[in-house]
């Protein structure tokens, strides 16, 4: 974008600090604004009509998020909790039009992000279709690496507090089962756990249990 369509852009920008484990906004409220997120990590999950939360997505620094003008609606499809402090940039909802209008890049970015937002969910509706247990963990980890993932002498840390209970949420499954698996993985050195913490110490070994795991 231009220096012009940045400055049109910011001059309706309000800027918010969202502190660690506070909603930027919640499941069923008026979608007041739009925003993207500069820095840190969000989560975003639904809960269903039978009390279950699911983790949805995770929003990384660069995200365009709570569009819901986009996607037809006036309320947001879930809620938004920050996994770590981070900084947003909020736009009234109202404006979404105009901006789009206004900035093609804007409309290309949302429909990238709509697009990828499907694939994700059609990768992980196949695969809590289709694939065991195991199976369906490993590919989540995996891609939590590829999107979020910080290179350290152990291996590729998920660069934002990840727990046994968010994985199952990811994974469609229970913690129990998480955990079970997990602690296999550590003890054949695939991953380091802790509080809230995991690091891929073998990012090959997960993709061949993946793989052997669809053979299977």
């Amino acid at each position: 974008m231009s220096d012009q369509e940045l400055d049109q852009l910011l001059a309706h920008a309000t800027v918010r600090r969202v502190p660690q484990n506070e909603a930027v906004f919640e499941q069923g409220a008026t979608a007041e604004f739009f925003y993207l997120l500069l820095h840190g990590r969000l989560k975003v999950t639904q809960v269903t009509r039978d009390g279950q939360q699911i983790i949805v997505r995770v929003v990384n620094p660069g995200d365009l998020f709570g569009f819901a003008r986009a996607l037809q609606r006036n309320d947001y499809p879930g809620t938004a909790t920050s996994a770590t402090e981070s900084l947003v940039l909020a736009w009234p909802t109202e404006l979404w039009n105009v901006f789009v209008e206004m900035n093609p890049h804007l409309a290309v970015n949302a429909m990238h992000t709509i697009g990828q937002r499907l694939d994700e969910a059609h990768t992980r509706i196949r695969e809590m279709s289709t694939e065991e247990v195991e199976r369906r963990v490993a590919h989540a980890v995996l891609r939590l690496a590829e999107q979020a993932g910080r290179r350290e002498q152990s291996g590729v840390r998920i660069d934002f507090p990840i727990s046994r209970q968010d994985i199952a949420e990811m994974t469609g499954t229970t913690l129990h089962t998480v955990s079970r698996i997990l602690s296999a993985w550590e003890g054949r050195g695939l991953v380091q756990g802790g509080r809230q913490k995991l690091v891929l110490c073998d990012i090959p070994g997960l993709k061949r249990l993946a793989e052997q795991a669809e053979e299977r």
